[in-house]
């Protein structure tokens, strides 16, 4: 019998969620926001299959960890919790089967599920758990040519959902309840590459829907911006999209970009700030950067420092390089741990400046925001239209429009307090 992509035969495949039907099943969720829309489409499958989810792999029948491996350290913790979980009847999924699948048996017997047949049960069932925010997977795969990632192997190329697909997702979880709408792929920007469409015609598609909500365009490459640039900066005028973009840059040296594969320079990447912010002053911007990738040079990570002077971002999430099996630089010298935590925790102290001169000029003042989720008693997450986040010490329905007084800096969100 011939073997799909992870080793296991068609009809295990085939029979994996009935082998979950009316079972306890916990499932555990790591990596990007793309890894847990699959989670809640696959609960919504195994709702459908009268399984009950718990919320500890004790109380469970069968467990499922639903894998990340985009840096080593995410992957060395993958493997001790499989072995930690080998006794249970363990199914795995996510990025990790795909692309280090004799890793993964190496520590424990589990069922592999391929993220493929997750999407392909959920498209028979479609239902969604009610909440104030939903994640709505609009492609898998990507167009970059990246030198250090092990996660386009494992995803692939890029395969854009249908438009209607998609919208009627954002339907139903407005229909359910929910108020923040997330936009998610492995590069939200190159949606329709492949079929002749466009993210600003889909942005404009799914924001004519009545309800009650907000659209987060999910993590964009650079590289597949510039072809839409002029389209995406009208699109986010829509007073049904967040003012906010992440631009995941990466490095502030050409040099490293390019052998990194990124396919953009740091002007270039400088413009799609610029124009963004030419139209919309008061927009968040959001970067990523790895640190310690291999030949960046002090002078190399100086130009990432100035470049986040320059740009003044919301956020920045900074990563130290990890050396992936199956990349280009996988065999090239690493820098030993030491220099990538030292540049790591100036960037990171470097950025965090650039949160307080953003934020100090805001405390004090009245902001509108809405509440968007719930994070344990008695507390809930806000947004402001340009996504700023703001706790309120209180229990609100998601939705609720308030007016709140922001009265301390927590650097990455602000406690505001609502006005009497």
């Amino acid at each position: 019998m011939e073997e799909n992509r992870s080793g296991n035969s068609s009809p295990e495949m085939t029979d994996v969620f009935l082998a979950l039907a009316q079972k306890r099943v916990y499932i555990e969720t790591y990596g990007c926001s793309y890894n847990f829309g699959d989670t809640a489409n696959f609960l919504e499958v195994l709702k459908h299959y009268g399984s009950i989810p718990v919320s500890s792999p004790e109380d469970a029948d069968a467990v499922v960890i639903n894998t990340c491996t985009v840096v080593g350290p995410t992957e060395r913790r993958m493997l001790r919790r499989l072995a930690a979980l080998r006794e249970k009847p363990l199914f795995v999924t996510g990025c990790m089967p795909l692309v280090q699948r004799e890793a993964i048996l190496s520590v424990c017997s589990p069922v592999i599920i391929p993220t493929e047949r997750i999407r392909e049960a959920y498209l028979s069932v479609r239902t969604v758990a009610p909440g104030g925010v939903g994640i709505v997977q609009i492609a898998q795969g990507c167009l970059g040519r990246c030198t250090y990632c092990i996660t386009r192997r494992a995803r692939g190329s890029l395969v854009s959902f249908p438009t209607e697909e998609i919208r009627e997702k954002v339907r139903a979880l407005v229909d359910a309840g929910a108020y923040e709408i997330q936009l998610t792929a492995q590069d939200t920007s190159a949606w329709g590459r492949d079929t002749g469409d466009s993210l600003p015609e889909l942005l404009s598609t799914i924001s004519d829907l009545k309800g009650n909500y907000r659209i987060r365009i999910g993590m964009m490459n650079p590289a597949t911006v510039f072809p839409v640039l002029d389209d995406l900066v009208d699109a986010v005028a829509s007073d049904r999209i967040f003012g906010f973009v992440h631009l995941p840059v990466q490095s502030g040296s050409d040099r490293i970009l390019e052998q990194m594969g990124r396919g953009y320079t740091v002007q270039e990447f400088e413009e799609i700030v610029s124009a963004f912010r030419r139209r919309y002053p008061g927009i968040s911007i959001a970067t990523d950067f790895i640190v310690g990738f291999p030949g960046e040079t002090d002078e190399d990570f100086s130009r990432s420092l100035a470049l986040i002077g320059r740009i003044k971002p919301a956020k920045v999430n900074v990563t130290r390089y990890s050396p992936r099996p199956l990349t280009g630089p996988f065999a090239e010298k690493d820098f030993p741990d030491s220099v990538k935590k030292d540049r790591s925790r100036v960037l990171n102290a470097y950025a965090e400046e650039q949160y307080s001169a953003i934020n100090r000029p805001l405390l004090g003042t009245t902001v509108s925001c809405v509440v968007t989720e719930k994070l344990r008693p008695g507390s809930v997450m806000a947004r402001t239209a340009t996504y700023q986040g703001v706790v309120i010490g209180q229990d609100l329905p998601t939705g609720t429009v308030a007016a709140v007084i922001l009265k301390k800096d927590r650097k990455y969100f602000f406690m505001g307090d609502l006005v009497k």
